[in-house]
Protein backbone atom coordinates (compact mmCIF):
# COMPACT_ATOMS: atom_id res chain seq x y z
CA UNK A 1 0.00 0.00 0.00
CA UNK A 2 1.18 3.91 -1.09
CA UNK A 3 1.91 5.83 2.28
CA UNK A 4 -0.18 8.19 2.71
CA UNK A 5 0.83 12.20 1.71
CA UNK A 6 -0.86 15.85 1.74
CA UNK A 7 -2.67 15.38 -1.22
CA UNK A 8 -3.36 18.10 -3.46
CA UNK A 9 -6.70 17.71 -6.21
CA UNK A 10 -7.57 18.52 -9.85
CA UNK A 11 -9.83 21.39 -9.49
CA UNK A 12 -13.39 20.93 -11.16
CA UNK A 13 -14.33 24.25 -12.94
CA UNK A 14 -17.68 25.02 -13.67
CA UNK A 15 -19.07 27.36 -15.78
CA UNK A 16 -22.09 29.20 -14.74
CA UNK A 17 -23.98 31.56 -15.78
CA UNK A 18 -23.65 34.54 -13.21
CA UNK A 19 -19.63 33.16 -13.24
CA UNK A 20 -16.87 36.02 -13.95
CA UNK A 21 -12.89 35.54 -14.48
CA UNK A 22 -11.64 35.30 -11.28
CA UNK A 23 -11.05 32.02 -10.73
CA UNK A 24 -8.23 30.96 -12.68
CA UNK A 25 -6.13 33.69 -12.56
CA UNK A 26 -6.50 33.36 -8.62
CA UNK A 27 -5.51 29.57 -8.97
CA UNK A 28 -2.36 30.39 -11.30
CA UNK A 29 -3.91 28.16 -14.32
CA UNK A 30 -4.69 28.99 -17.73
CA UNK A 31 -7.59 28.07 -19.45
CA UNK A 32 -10.00 29.33 -22.37
CA UNK A 33 -13.14 28.05 -19.90
CA UNK A 34 -15.18 31.39 -19.31
CA UNK A 35 -17.88 32.44 -17.00
CA UNK A 36 -16.11 30.51 -14.36
CA UNK A 37 -18.13 30.31 -11.64
CA UNK A 38 -17.14 27.67 -9.19
CA UNK A 39 -13.94 25.85 -8.34
CA UNK A 40 -14.87 22.41 -7.14
CA UNK A 41 -11.82 21.79 -4.55
CA UNK A 42 -12.28 19.07 -3.04
CA UNK A 43 -15.16 16.88 -3.90
CA UNK A 44 -17.06 13.55 -2.62
CA UNK A 45 -20.25 14.55 -4.88
CA UNK A 46 -20.63 11.23 -6.90
CA UNK A 47 -19.81 12.31 -10.45
CA UNK A 48 -17.47 15.12 -9.51
CA UNK A 49 -15.55 12.91 -7.63
CA UNK A 50 -11.91 14.59 -7.15
CA UNK A 51 -8.63 13.20 -8.39
CA UNK A 52 -5.17 13.47 -7.39
CA UNK A 53 -3.12 15.49 -8.87
CA UNK A 54 0.19 14.89 -8.32
CA UNK A 55 2.48 12.21 -6.55
CA UNK A 56 2.40 7.99 -6.00
CA UNK A 57 -1.24 8.67 -6.25
CA UNK A 58 -1.88 10.68 -8.80
CA UNK A 59 -4.95 9.46 -10.92
CA UNK A 60 -6.42 8.14 -8.03
CA UNK A 61 -10.08 9.50 -7.00
CA UNK A 62 -11.15 10.85 -3.57
CA UNK A 63 -13.60 7.62 -3.30
CA UNK A 64 -10.96 5.20 -4.23
CA UNK A 65 -8.96 6.56 -1.50
CA UNK A 66 -11.32 6.17 1.06
CA UNK A 67 -12.01 2.62 0.14
CA UNK A 68 -8.19 1.51 0.51
CA UNK A 69 -7.29 3.85 3.09
CA UNK A 70 -10.45 3.75 4.97
CA UNK A 71 -9.79 6.07 9.25
CA UNK A 72 -5.99 6.12 8.05
CA UNK A 73 -7.68 8.89 5.43
CA UNK A 74 -10.72 10.70 6.94
CA UNK A 75 -10.95 9.26 10.47
CA UNK A 76 -13.27 7.22 12.09
CA UNK A 77 -16.19 9.25 12.11
CA UNK A 78 -16.32 8.80 9.13
CA UNK A 79 -18.75 5.87 7.82
CA UNK A 80 -18.33 4.31 4.49
CA UNK A 81 -16.70 6.38 1.28
CA UNK A 82 -17.86 9.56 0.98
CA UNK A 83 -15.91 12.56 1.47
CA UNK A 84 -18.00 14.28 4.00
CA UNK A 85 -17.66 17.75 2.63
CA UNK A 86 -16.79 19.90 -0.79
CA UNK A 87 -14.74 22.63 -0.86
CA UNK A 88 -14.91 25.69 -2.79
CA UNK A 89 -14.10 28.69 -4.62
CA UNK A 90 -17.19 31.19 -5.73
CA UNK A 91 -16.93 33.79 -8.08
CA UNK A 92 -20.23 35.98 -9.01
CA UNK A 93 -20.06 38.34 -11.45
CA UNK A 94 -23.62 38.82 -11.27
CA UNK A 95 -26.02 37.97 -8.25
CA UNK A 96 -26.78 34.26 -7.67
CA UNK A 97 -30.31 33.08 -7.51
CA UNK A 98 -31.53 33.05 -4.42
CA UNK A 99 -32.15 29.86 -2.18
CA UNK A 100 -32.21 27.51 0.49
CA UNK A 101 -31.02 23.92 1.15
CA UNK A 102 -32.74 21.02 3.02
CA UNK A 103 -31.80 19.20 6.45
CA UNK A 104 -30.54 15.85 6.69
CA UNK A 105 -34.02 14.59 7.96
CA UNK A 106 -35.79 16.75 5.13
CA UNK A 107 -33.32 15.33 2.37
CA UNK A 108 -33.79 11.66 3.58
CA UNK A 109 -37.38 12.25 3.25
CA UNK A 110 -37.60 13.73 -0.14
CA UNK A 111 -34.79 12.62 -1.81
CA UNK A 112 -34.13 9.10 -0.64
CA UNK A 113 -32.75 7.72 1.95
CA UNK A 114 -29.47 8.31 3.23
CA UNK A 115 -29.31 11.83 1.38
CA UNK A 116 -27.77 14.16 3.34
CA UNK A 117 -28.30 18.41 3.76
CA UNK A 118 -26.48 20.88 3.29
CA UNK A 119 -25.29 23.12 5.49
CA UNK A 120 -22.46 25.18 4.87
CA UNK A 121 -20.06 28.60 5.57
CA UNK A 122 -18.85 31.28 3.62
CA UNK A 123 -15.34 33.23 4.11
CA UNK A 124 -14.99 36.16 1.76
CA UNK A 125 -11.93 36.17 -0.28
CA UNK A 126 -12.48 39.46 -1.68
CA UNK A 127 -15.07 41.95 -2.93
CA UNK A 128 -15.63 44.92 -4.88
CA UNK A 129 -16.92 48.05 -4.19
CA UNK A 130 -20.40 47.70 -3.56
CA UNK A 131 -20.34 43.43 -2.93
CA UNK A 132 -22.97 42.03 -0.89
CA UNK A 133 -24.72 39.13 0.20
CA UNK A 134 -27.74 38.15 1.63
CA UNK A 135 -28.56 35.95 4.42
CA UNK A 136 -31.60 35.19 6.60
CA UNK A 137 -34.41 36.98 6.83
CA UNK A 138 -34.90 41.01 8.64
CA UNK A 139 -38.62 40.39 9.37
CA UNK A 140 -40.96 37.58 10.38
CA UNK A 141 -43.42 36.16 7.41
CA UNK A 142 -44.90 32.51 7.44
CA UNK A 143 -45.15 30.23 4.75
CA UNK A 144 -47.64 31.30 2.86
CA UNK A 145 -46.59 35.26 3.09
CA UNK A 146 -43.45 33.66 1.33
CA UNK A 147 -45.18 32.11 -1.22
CA UNK A 148 -46.96 35.38 -2.31
CA UNK A 149 -43.57 37.01 -1.84
CA UNK A 150 -42.46 34.74 -4.73
CA UNK A 151 -44.98 35.00 -6.58
CA UNK A 152 -44.69 39.26 -6.46
CA UNK A 153 -40.95 38.89 -7.30
CA UNK A 154 -40.45 40.69 -3.70
CA UNK A 155 -38.43 37.94 -1.85
CA UNK A 156 -36.07 40.38 -1.41
CA UNK A 157 -37.73 43.08 0.57
CA UNK A 158 -37.93 40.49 4.04
CA UNK A 159 -34.24 39.22 3.28
CA UNK A 160 -31.40 40.64 5.10
CA UNK A 161 -28.98 42.19 2.97
CA UNK A 162 -25.05 42.27 4.48
CA UNK A 163 -22.06 44.67 2.91
CA UNK A 164 -19.03 42.98 2.58
CA UNK A 165 -15.00 42.72 2.52
CA UNK A 166 -12.45 40.30 2.80
CA UNK A 167 -12.58 38.57 5.89
CA UNK A 168 -16.38 38.44 6.97
CA UNK A 169 -17.53 34.74 7.35
CA UNK A 170 -21.05 33.82 7.35
CA UNK A 171 -22.51 30.78 8.62
CA UNK A 172 -25.41 28.96 7.01
CA UNK A 173 -27.25 26.65 8.31
CA UNK A 174 -29.36 24.52 6.54
CA UNK A 175 -32.89 26.17 6.45
CA UNK A 176 -31.99 29.97 5.94
CA UNK A 177 -32.32 31.81 2.85
CA UNK A 178 -29.36 33.08 1.54
CA UNK A 179 -27.67 34.57 -1.85
CA UNK A 180 -24.30 35.56 -3.28
CA UNK A 181 -24.51 38.90 -4.89
CA UNK A 182 -22.16 40.40 -7.85
CA UNK A 183 -18.86 41.29 -6.77
CA UNK A 184 -18.11 38.59 -3.96
CA UNK A 185 -15.21 35.80 -4.34
CA UNK A 186 -15.59 33.59 -1.43
CA UNK A 187 -14.73 30.31 -0.24
CA UNK A 188 -17.45 27.34 0.77
CA UNK A 189 -16.92 24.98 3.23
CA UNK A 190 -20.29 22.83 2.83
CA UNK A 191 -21.87 19.14 3.48
CA UNK A 192 -21.23 16.93 0.54
CA UNK A 193 -24.62 17.85 -0.90
CA UNK A 194 -26.43 19.32 -4.03
CA UNK A 195 -29.46 19.76 -3.11
CA UNK A 196 -30.45 23.77 -3.36
CA UNK A 197 -34.16 24.71 -3.87
CA UNK A 198 -34.27 27.86 -6.10
CA UNK A 199 -36.66 30.68 -4.76
CA UNK A 200 -36.14 33.53 -6.79
CA UNK A 201 -34.12 34.49 -10.11
CA UNK A 202 -34.65 37.52 -11.36
CA UNK A 203 -36.23 36.01 -14.38
CA UNK A 204 -33.14 35.62 -15.50
CA UNK A 205 -32.26 32.35 -18.59
CA UNK A 206 -30.12 29.59 -17.80
CA UNK A 207 -27.64 29.07 -20.17
CA UNK A 208 -29.36 26.86 -22.51
CA UNK A 209 -31.77 29.99 -23.02
CA UNK A 210 -34.59 29.14 -20.97
CA UNK A 211 -35.78 30.22 -17.43
CA UNK A 212 -34.30 28.44 -14.98
CA UNK A 213 -36.19 26.02 -12.79
CA UNK A 214 -38.07 27.14 -9.18
CA UNK A 215 -38.50 25.12 -6.73
CA UNK A 216 -41.01 26.95 -4.63
CA UNK A 217 -42.98 24.43 -2.54
CA UNK A 218 -39.92 22.53 -1.66
CA UNK A 219 -37.95 25.72 -0.44
CA UNK A 220 -41.65 26.72 0.89
CA UNK A 221 -41.04 23.69 3.77
CA UNK A 222 -37.13 23.67 3.64
CA UNK A 223 -36.80 27.50 5.20
CA UNK A 224 -36.31 28.45 9.02
CA UNK A 225 -38.48 31.74 8.95
CA UNK A 226 -36.82 32.60 12.43
CA UNK A 227 -35.39 35.97 12.58
CA UNK A 228 -31.79 36.15 14.37
CA UNK A 229 -30.09 38.67 16.05
CA UNK A 230 -27.13 38.35 13.90
CA UNK A 231 -25.95 36.72 10.25
CA UNK A 232 -22.46 37.79 10.33
CA UNK A 233 -20.08 35.60 12.39
CA UNK A 234 -17.96 37.75 14.55
CA UNK A 235 -14.38 37.02 15.19
CA UNK A 236 -10.79 38.55 16.34
CA UNK A 237 -7.69 38.39 13.91
CA UNK A 238 -4.80 37.44 15.25
CA UNK A 239 -1.44 36.18 13.62
CA UNK A 240 0.62 32.98 14.00
CA UNK A 241 -2.47 31.32 15.85
CA UNK A 242 -5.40 29.12 15.28
CA UNK A 243 -8.79 31.32 15.67
CA UNK A 244 -12.10 29.08 15.22
CA UNK A 245 -14.63 30.62 12.78
CA UNK A 246 -17.20 28.08 12.78
CA UNK A 247 -17.75 24.88 14.77
CA UNK A 248 -20.62 22.52 13.98
CA UNK A 249 -21.88 19.13 13.93
CA UNK A 250 -20.33 19.07 10.34
CA UNK A 251 -17.18 20.80 10.75
CA UNK A 252 -14.99 23.10 12.45
CA UNK A 253 -13.51 25.44 10.66
CA UNK A 254 -10.42 28.24 11.63
CA UNK A 255 -8.58 30.72 9.93
CA UNK A 256 -4.29 30.91 10.55
CA UNK A 257 -2.89 34.24 9.41
CA UNK A 258 0.97 32.50 9.53
CA UNK A 259 4.20 35.18 9.27
CA UNK A 260 6.49 32.50 9.39
CA UNK A 261 5.92 29.26 11.10
CA UNK A 262 2.97 28.09 12.67
CA UNK A 263 2.49 23.93 13.68
CA UNK A 264 -0.92 22.33 15.00
CA UNK A 265 -1.22 19.51 17.07
CA UNK A 266 -3.64 17.16 15.07
CA UNK A 267 -3.06 13.69 17.49
CA UNK A 268 -6.89 14.29 19.21
CA UNK A 269 -8.44 15.42 16.06
CA UNK A 270 -9.54 11.72 14.54
CA UNK A 271 -10.11 13.76 11.13
CA UNK A 272 -8.65 14.51 8.19
CA UNK A 273 -7.36 18.42 7.87
CA UNK A 274 -8.21 20.65 4.80
CA UNK A 275 -6.41 23.54 4.42
CA UNK A 276 -7.42 25.84 2.09
CA UNK A 277 -4.61 29.20 1.24
CA UNK A 278 -6.31 32.36 0.59
CA UNK A 279 -3.28 34.48 -0.11
CA UNK A 280 0.49 33.72 0.29
CA UNK A 281 2.61 30.96 -0.18
CA UNK A 282 4.81 28.30 1.81
CA UNK A 283 4.65 24.98 3.01
CA UNK A 284 2.91 22.36 4.82
CA UNK A 285 5.41 20.40 6.85
CA UNK A 286 3.63 16.90 7.79
CA UNK A 287 6.31 14.72 9.91
CA UNK A 288 6.03 11.02 8.64
CA UNK A 289 3.90 12.18 5.59
CA UNK A 290 6.29 14.63 3.93
CA UNK A 291 6.13 18.21 2.97
CA UNK A 292 4.16 19.81 -0.04
CA UNK A 293 4.10 23.33 -0.97
CA UNK A 294 1.12 25.19 -1.07
CA UNK A 295 -0.11 28.98 -2.69
CA UNK A 296 -2.94 30.94 -2.84
CA UNK A 297 -5.64 29.20 -4.59
CA UNK A 298 -4.53 25.65 -3.68
CA UNK A 299 -6.30 23.43 -1.58
CA UNK A 300 -4.48 20.77 0.36
CA UNK A 301 -6.13 17.22 2.35
CA UNK A 302 -3.55 16.30 5.00
CA UNK A 303 -4.91 12.63 6.32
CA UNK A 304 -6.23 11.92 9.59
CA UNK A 305 -3.09 9.75 10.17
CA UNK A 306 -1.06 12.64 10.76
CA UNK A 307 -0.26 13.70 13.95
CA UNK A 308 1.25 17.23 13.21
CA UNK A 309 1.16 19.85 10.76
CA UNK A 310 3.13 22.89 10.40
CA UNK A 311 2.84 26.04 8.19
CA UNK A 312 5.29 27.58 7.22
CA UNK A 313 5.72 30.87 5.08
CA UNK A 314 3.86 33.93 4.84
CA UNK A 315 -0.04 32.94 3.77
CA UNK A 316 -3.29 32.88 5.09
CA UNK A 317 -4.85 29.51 5.81
CA UNK A 318 -8.67 28.32 5.77
CA UNK A 319 -8.77 24.90 7.57
CA UNK A 320 -11.81 22.36 7.86
CA UNK A 321 -11.90 19.38 9.62
CA UNK A 322 -14.81 17.33 11.38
Amino acid sequence: MTPLYPLKFVPELHTMVWGGEKIAPFKGIETEQEKIGESWELSGVEGHLSIVAEGPLKGRSISSLAEEYGASLLGSKVQGTEFPLLIKFIDARSDLSIQVHPDDRMAARVHGPGKKGKTEMWYVVSAEPGAFLLSGLKEQITPEEYVRLVESNRITDVLARHSVREGDVFFLPAGRIHAIGAGSFIAEIQQTSDFTYRIWDYGRMGLDGKPRQLHTDLAKEAIDYKVYPEYRTAYERASNKEVELVSCPYFTTSLYEVDGSVGRDLSGLDSFLVVICVEGSGELNVPGCGRVSIRRGETVLVPACASEVTFEGHLKLITSHL
